[in-house]
């Protein structure tokens, strides 16, 4: 447990090191992140790798965000910076699912409801589906891509 944590603690000391003050900054507020919701709730805990996982992939969703909203008022050098930090957090994620992936995976959680129900699921179970290719995904597809897929599944 905590595997991932101590990969991002090794690769920060290996860039304050090599004076790498872009990887230096993004690794310390990745680590800052994930310390926040270990001391989150009532009481402290470790986060297991798949937690700091979710950490760092709603961190790279917040850097995505961020630079579009720079480039939206005219602040292409905030922008660049905020994807080269998205990009360095890229690296401990999952390779993300391409179209087709994402859609074998929608086609077998409709199947998989499918077999719990009896009969076809529609738009009214977008839930269960979206609970069952959630699951599949396992972190490597975005929620909206991963809904956009399963809605057009159902509502073909």
């Amino acid at each position: 447990m905590g595997e991932l944590k101590d990969q991002i603690r090794a690769d920060l000391t290996a860039s304050m090191k090599a004076k790498d003050a872009l990887r230096t900054g993004t690794l310390r507020m990745v680590l800052s992140a994930v310390q926040a919701e270990e001391v989150a709730g009532k009481e402290a805990r470790t986060l297991t790798d798949d937690e700091v996982l979710k950490v760092i992939a709603k961190e790279s969703k917040k850097r995505l965000e961020a630079a579009q909203v720079f480039d939206d008022a005219d602040r292409a050098e905030l922008a660049q910076k905020e994807r080269a930090e998205e990009e360095i957090l890229a690296a401990y994620l999952p390779q993300q699912l391409d179209d087709d992936e994402l859609a074998q995976v929608a086609d077998a959680a409709i199947a998989e409801v499918r077999e719990q129900l009896g009969e076809q699921p529609g738009m009214r179970q977008m839930g269960q589906v979206m609970k069952a290719a959630t699951a599949r995904a396992a972190g490597r597809a975005d929620g909206s891509r991963l809904s956009g897929a399963v809605r057009s599944r159902l509502a073909g």
